[in-house]
This record gives structure tokens, C-alpha cells and sequence, in this order.
């Protein structure tokens, strides 16, 4: 009955529930929304120390269901839901909504958006060209899109051996300073060496090289549910993992992409995790360097139920434990 009953859970907090939630509401093109503070005083000690955050409100019909999120510039974010589309959100210096801005990704054919083709579940930006990269699951493709995510200007399938499963595919997405970009599965070949990840040396989204597979063990943490570039070049993971109270548990990692190897084992190191009263289902991690202090951005996807909600959240990072030295043949706890 026990198990009966955690696994009636799990589908309740990941998937569509008949009378709790509506995954494609009906269309209100209303281009507003508010941004709701949190009333939250945790004591700031650790590496992650809570700033402040907000629920995410609009009566748009496709705003929700967060599975990515770019810092663009103080106060700017850009957000890619899982239902294909993009949201643009300004906010003022006290935290209220300034700019407001949600529409559809552009399609391959040009064609209305399909549900096979809209699982959007990972981005990444070239902060020079403002070129995005967006990782879709289902269709395990990557696209290159132009600065205004306007036009697609080129796609990729993912490597055909082995392929990844549709529902556990791309789920978390680096482009790291060096041109090369990190993709992490959200369950693809689970084995006792981890879940299945690939590096591309150039372009993902473009003719090239094949990537090099290697795994990572999030141990115990969790799935992968995003992941951003850390100013020192290390790897921010964010890992979700469901249970009782609270339903969603989120723990944050680093791992130093000097690891990764063909067919390696990649592991990290624990940081931190968000304090259980903000317990969510955070899918949206972004990094930004202002006035050399370091801060995370984190986005939870409602997953379109009215009982979840769109919460985006700030944290100050500090005295992150150091990089292993070049020479070092110590794994990362």
C-alpha cells in the first residue's frame, strides 16, 4: 500500500492529474504579469544564501511550466518553458515586473507548434552573439537559434547510439567558456556507473565531431534538472528529487568538467540545497557575476498545476570549495 501510494504521489507532482491541472490551457494573449515576494527569513549561513524571490504570476494561456532560464542583464531574464515558448521578464529595482514579454519558438516547417516538437527543457546563450541553444526531449534534438529566437538556423539529432529515451532525454545544458557544450540526461542508460551525459567539442546544433559520452553519478542526489557554467569554469548542477514532505527536494552540486572522459565517471560536490519552506520543482538555473559577487537564479516549472507554483529565486554564492589542482588525482565528493 506504501508503495501504492508514493507512486500515486509521483505521478501527482510530475505529470497531468484529472481535475488538478489543465498542460495546454485555453489561449489568453494577455502580456502581463506580477511578481509576488516571498516572505522568507532563513538563517544565511553555508555556501547558498537565500537574497530574496517571487511567485511568478500571469493570465497568459501558455505562461508556466519553466525547464530553463538566462540572465541577460541586471535584472533581465530570458525563460523557456516546456511547452514551446519563450518568456521575456524585466524587473525593477524593487523587484516588480517592468517588461513582460511571452510568444511561441519558431517551428522547423514554419507550421503550428506540434506536442512532439515543444518539450523545450534545457537552454544555453553565447553571451557575445546572444545565440541560443535549446535542448528538446522527446524529439532528443538541439537547435541553434538566432538572438531573438526568431529563427532557427540550424539543428541537430542527438548521437543515434545509444539512443536516449524520449521521456529521459536532454534535460540540462553548458556552454562552457571554451566553446565546448555539456549535456546531461535526466535518466538516459542508468547503470551502477550513472546517468548518460555527452560533450561536443564544437556547435551541438550544427554538422560535426560526435560527442564524447561519459556519466555522472549524481548519488542519491536526485535527476538532473539543470545546469549553468560557474565564473570559475566549474559546472553548477541542480538535481530534483521527489518524496513525501517535502515533495520536491533540491539539491545543488559542482563538478569540474576536467573530469569528464570518454566513458568516465563524473561526480560532484554538494554546496548547498533550497531550504525546505521554498520547496519546489526547480527546473531553471542561471549564474551572473555583478560587482564581483556571484548569485544563482532559480526557476521552478508548476508543471501547469494550479497547486505548484512559478517561483524564481536568488542566492548569493560564497566561499565555494576550491578547484582541485591540475595535478590532483582526487575525485570530487
Amino acid at each position: 500500500m506504501r508503495r501504492l501510494l508514493f507512486a500515486a504521489l509521483i505521478f501527482v507532482a510530475v505529470g497531468p492529474m484529472p481535475g488538478t491541472v489543465l498542460r495546454f490551457p485555453e489561449s489568453d494573449p494577455t502580456q502581463s504579469a506580477a511578481a509576488r515576494p516571498l516572505v522568507f527569513a532563513p538563517a544565511n549561513s553555508g555556501t547558498m544564501r537565500f537574497v530574496r524571490g517571487w511567485r511568478l504570476v500571469s493570465p497568459h494561456g501558455r505562461f508556466g511550466g519553466f525547464s530553463a532560464i538566462a540572465h541577460i542583464a541586471p535584472g533581465k531574464f530570458e525563460l523557456i518553458g516546456d511547452n514551446g515558448h519563450a518568456t521575456s521578464l524585466a524587473l525593477d529595482s524593487r523587484g516588480a515586473i517592468a517588461a513582460f514579454r511571452i510568444r511561441a519558438l519558431p517551428t522547423p516547417d514554419g507550421h503550428p507548434q506540434r506536442k512532439s516538437m515543444v518539450d523545450s527543457e534545457a537552454m544555453a546563450i553565447d553571451p557575445e552573439s546572444g545565440k541560443r541553444w535549446i535542448a528538446f526531449e522527446g524529439i532528443n534534438q538541439i537547435w541553434r537559434l538566432d538572438s531573438r529566437l526568431s529563427t532557427i538556423e540550424s539543428r541537430r539529432d542527438l548521437p543515434a547510439r545509444p539512443q536516449w529515451p524520449s521521456k529521459q532525454g536532454p534535460e540540462a545544458m553548458v556552454r562552457l567558456a571554451d566553446g565546448r557544450t555539456v549535456v546531461f540526461s535526466e535518466g538516459a542508460d542508468a547503470d551502477p556507473r550513472g546517468r548518460a551525459a555527452l560533450i561536443y567539442s564544437d556547435d551541438p546544433a550544427a554538422p560535426g565531431p560526435e560527442p564524447i559520452r561519459f556519466f555522472y553519478d549524481p548519488a542519491g542526489r536526485g535527476l538532473v534538472s539543470d545546469a549553468a557554467a560557474l565564473p570559475d569554469g566549474r559546472i553548477l548542477i541542480v538535481h530534483r528529487r521527489l518524496g513525501f514532505d517535502p515533495i520536491f527536494t533540491t539539491v545543488i552540486a559542482i563538478v569540474d568538467p576536467a573530469d569528464i572522459k570518454k566513458d568516465a565517471v563524473v561526480r560532484s560536490r554538494t554546496i548547498g540545497r533550497v531550504p525546505a519552506p521554498l520547496a519546489e520543482n526547480y527546473e531553471g538555473a542561471a549564474i551572473s557575476v555583478e560587482q564581483g559577487r556571484t548569485w544563482l537564479w532559480l526557476v521552478a516549472d508548476d508543471n501547469f498545476n494550479v497547486w505548484q507554483r512559478s517561483l524564481l529565486l536568488q542566492f548569493e554564492l560564497v566561499n565555494l570549495p576550491p578547484k582541485k589542482q591540475p595535478d590532483s588525482k582526487k575525485a570530487a565528493r
